[in-house]
């Protein structure tokens, strides 16, 4: 477990803790905050089995990391992980239902996905999804795994104009190579969209982008959720040297 005390934006410092969630009943604590980010805040269409839960077939075969306010003992903040060897298990990886991931094939055997990212409203001052990425990273070092695929998620309650924004400001750079590159299966329709007004990044896609991420391809539209979906990728090879650094000694 990972420990350290952050400011919390409101003039004093909080104790947070990073672990994997041990039992079920911090599985249950992340898809909780999960239904509270989701749904009620972002307005997510989710039909779930128990009220105020967020749960789907693939959180049984994932490993749920978790931060805590050390102060309260709130899960405040989570991914999901699922490995190369529970993606086998369950049949594919989530982001395979928003992208055909064939020229990743090759990857497959050492390829980590991350998903369900969510921070409380009153905790996105920074530092937990910097304890959040350092939690990854010890994760990543600790199992010897070299690539990290995901879905970062940008709100469309614009109609996706802002989408559209984020795709043009940010292709040109950081697009991946051509041999890494996933097509969504359900398409924003970039043609239709406004993308002149200048984006405002959400702060997860920043992070992802400053650690040496690649956008891997154009951005797909998920009608539950109401987001438009960027593929990322990032090879621990190519990772931000001083933002290693950071991660490592948190």
């Amino acid at each position: 477990m990972l420990r350290e005390q952050l400011d919390s934006g409101n003039d004093r410092k909080r104790n947070f803790q990073v672990s994997l969630a041990a039992h079920q009943d911090g599985v249950l604590e992340a898809q909780r905050l999960r239904y509270k980010v989701f749904a009620e805040e972002m307005g997510a269409r989710l039909d779930p089995a128990v009220p105020g839960v967020d749960a789907d077939l693939y959180d049984p075969f994932c490993e749920h990391l978790l931060v805590r306010d050390g102060d309260t003992g709130e899960v405040v903040g989570t991914y999901r992980i699922l490995s190369p060897a529970a993606a086998k298990r369950v049949g594919s990886y989530y982001t395979e239902t928003e992208f055909d991931l064939t020229r990743l094939q090759h990857l497959r055997e050492n390829m980590v996905e991350l998903g369900r990212s969510c921070v409380h409203a009153d905790y996105r001052s920074g530092g937990v999804i910097t304890l959040l990425w350092a939690g990854l990273a010890e994760y990543m070092l600790k199992n010897g795994y070299e690539y990290l695929i995901g879905c970062a998620s940008i709100g469309m309650q614009d109609g996706g104009h802002n989408a559209a924004g984020i795709w043009h400001a940010v292709k040109d750079k950081h697009l991946g190579p051509v041999e890494w590159r996933v097509f969504p299966r359900c398409p924003l329709p970039l043609e239709a969209l406004d993308s002149t007004a200048a984006p405002v990044l959400p702060p997860l896609i920043k992070g992802y982008l400053r650690v040496g991420s690649y956008i891997a391809g154009e951005p797909a539209w998920d009608p539950d959720f109401n987001t438009a979906d960027l593929p990322i990728l990032l090879s621990m090879k190519n990772i931000n040297k001083a933002y290693a650094r950071h991660f490592m000694k948190v």
